[in-house]
């Protein structure tokens, strides 16, 4: 790839406002000396990740418009979303911590007397166009206005799944504080974020938001909005500590060995969020399988599957993959019993807290199509799961 290269203005001038802004100035200059970027790119850790799908396109687009597949894709009934009240959100947390799940990657966590939103996307589709690319699979819990202050909102990349530019000029018009993977507040500023309110990190580095440590850890992904982005924006994992919890974002990642080195310096961790959905064999570097999602959790947690919940996250909300709407959520449940791990399956704004007593609850099994021989076995309580295993 090659290094950057700005936009002629007519082109800016014709971009959706969606695409964002490139770095530039001291923005990226700063890019430049990051320890990350080499050839005029960010590096994925691991070496080389591949970015772009994997086989021929005539095999992807089979894949993709396959009658049966599609059908597949997609609930049969409609997802039950726990309408998310002040009621919910106005009393604290007993244990100190509580997670909402707003769909996709998108969660509220209420930790130590603080409020973090992680990759806030309240738009209808995650795409550059009002009227066109994937379509929400489910509203919204609550609207945005009704969510109530956040001390910071947290982003993980530029993809628009995870960074969406209506919910971010509607953020932009409070106090809040914006954590960001280095490049990123490029296209925050763009949109109306002053800049005092933005704090734009490296991997391994740290900043200090109303008493919480936030902190940039790594991830195997990639960055881009526009038509020529060439990895000038980063993409991150996150880790927030309060004084008393501790919790961890994955962002969009592929498995790789970093977990543990992330698991030993930060954890282990209250609960993880983790991405498990809009896996393919067509792009195996740069998202996780159910599998990877366990292993990765456990790797956090230094190999304890007593320690911290799991809460599935990057599934339900979009139509993104070729896979069954359904399988991420059900491998992963039943995984996660088999390995130890306590998992969290709650509906889509629904809130719960990872320190209180849980039942799993299958809820998609209620509007998923059954696969063939009908589903399996349900694990029962979280004090019932067997030990570890191997997964």
């Amino acid at each position: 790839m090659t290094g950057f290269r700005p936009l002629s203005s007519g082109l800016r001038a014709l971009q959706p406002a969606a695409f964002g802004a490139d770095p530039s100035g001291e923005r990226m200059a700063r890019i430049r000396r990051s320890p990350h970027f080499a050839n005029g790119v960010f590096q994925n850790p691991g070496g080389t990740a591949r970015t772009r799908p994997d086989g021929s396109a005539i095999d992807l687009a089979k894949a993709f418009f396959d009658s049966d597949g599609r059908l597949q894709r997609a609930p049969e009934g409609r997802i039950p979303v726990h309408p998310t009240t002040l009621a919910d959100l106005s009393k604290p947390p007993a244990t100190g911590l509580r997670l909402t799940w707003m769909g996709h990657s998108s969660v509220l966590a209420e930790i130590d007397g603080r409020r973090v939103l992680f990759d806030p996307v309240w738009g209808e589709r995650c795409s550059p166009f009002p009227f066109a690319g994937p379509k929400r699979l489910h509203p919204v819990p609550l609207p945005l206005a009704a969510l109530g202050p956040v001390d910071v909102v947290v982003i993980s990349h530029d993809h628009y799944d995870h960074l969406d530019m209506p919910t971010i000029k509607e953020l932009a018009g409070t106090d809040t504080v914006f954590a960001v993977p280095l490049g990123v507040g490029a296209h925050l500023e763009h949109w109306g974020v002053s800049a005092d309110r933005l704090r734009e990190l490296d991997w391994h580095e740290s900043t200090q938001v109303a008493g919480l440590t936030l902190t940039a850890t790594p991830a195997r992904h990639f960055c881009g909005r526009g038509l020529r982005n060439t990895q000038h924006t980063l993409w991150a994992s996150w880790v927030v500590a309060g004084g008393e919890h501790r919790i961890y974002h994955s962002g969009d990642t592929g498995y790789f060995d970093g977990f543990k080195d992330i698991g030993a310096a930060f954890g282990p961790f209250d609960a993880t969020m983790i991405q498990l959905g809009a896996y393919s064999e067509f792009w195996p570097d740069i998202h996780m399988t159910p599998e990877e999602a366990v292993r990765s959790h456990l790797d956090l947690q230094g190999g304890d599957a007593a320690e911290g919940v799991l809460l599935p996250i990057h599934w339900g909300t979009f139509n993104l993959a070729t896979h069954p709407w359904v399988e991420p959520a059900e491998r992963t449940m039943l995984l996660s019993h088999k390995a130890g791990v306590a998992m969290a399956t709650p509906r889509p704004g629904e809130p719960f807290e990872p320190g209180a007593a849980r039942v799993v609850d299958p809820w998609w099994r209620g509007v998923a199509r059954a696969p063939v021989g009908g589903w399996a076995e349900l694990p029962t309580a979280v004090e019932d799961r067997e030990p570890v295993a191997e997964v």
